[in-house]
């Protein structure tokens, strides 16, 4: 039963992070669980929003991930994964120097792949970024509450990025929902890199509703580029 609840919060949030929306029980049913019937997969769906780890956004919807879904996922599936060989391609295809703008130039190709904002730390109080676009134009930011909030943080960057500086080291740092400094509906991931001049952060930052196996993958292998300059 722990095992079935599990792999239901898995479908639950690998089909949200693909379609954007409260994700059903008839879909879930049909395509993860031919043997079960809608019914008792909305029983265990109950049982999962009393856990705190979905929620249903409007009465007859489906159901949405919360934060605590989100970690629970990233715990138990998010092993990291090898990245699409485009990705690689696209990745290595850079024209890297070894100098900052180098790194710039990394972090916008990182941005294209990834289709979220990308955040680079040179220090802890000289940052640069881009890709925002990408961010803004996320369903979930058709909010303008949402935008708003996020636009604060950009323009307090800076500080956020001083503020966790220490905090990030070789391994991936996740923050997620209220753990994340950037803002609770987004999510963001970070990594430390060491070039031939310097040591800063890199980071992927994106709706809670972000491809977690994938973009993890994307920054370690940008963190290896940058190891090589």
């Amino acid at each position: 039963m722990a095992d079935r609840k599990d792999n239901l919060l898995r479908a639950i949030v690998e089909e949200h992070i693909d379609s954007a929306g409260p994700v059903g029980s008839g879909l879930i049913a049909e395509k993860y669980f031919p043997d079960l019937s809608s019914a008792t997969i909305r029983n265990e769906m109950v049982q999962l929003e009393a856990d705190g780890l979905i929620y249903q956004p409007y009465t007859s919807a489906g159901r949405v991930p919360t934060a605590a879904g989100y970690q629970y996922y990233l715990d138990q599936f998010c092993s990291l994964s090898d990245i699409s060989l485009t990705g690689h391609k696209v990745l290595d295809a850079v024209s890297l120097s070894a100098d900052r703008q180098g790194i710039k130039t990394l972090a916008k190709a990182l941005a294209d792949i990834c289709v979220e904002a990308v955040l680079v730390g040179f220090s802890a109080n000289d940052v640069y970024y881009t890709g925002i676009a990408n961010l803004f134009r996320q369903p979930e930011f058709a909010k303008l509450s949402l935008v708003h909030s996020l636009s604060e943080v950009i323009d307090h960057l800076d500080e956020v990025m001083a503020q966790i500086f220490g905090q990030v080291k070789d391994e991936p740092l996740v923050l997620i929902g209220d753990n994340n400094p950037f803002g609770n509906d987004s999510s963001a991931i970070i990594v430390r890199y060491q070039s031939a001049k310097e040591r800063g952060i890199i980071g992927i930052l994106g709706p809670n509703r972000m491809d977690y196996k994938t973009n993890i993958a994307l920054l370690k292998y940008s963190q290896k580029l940058l190891s090589n300059l």
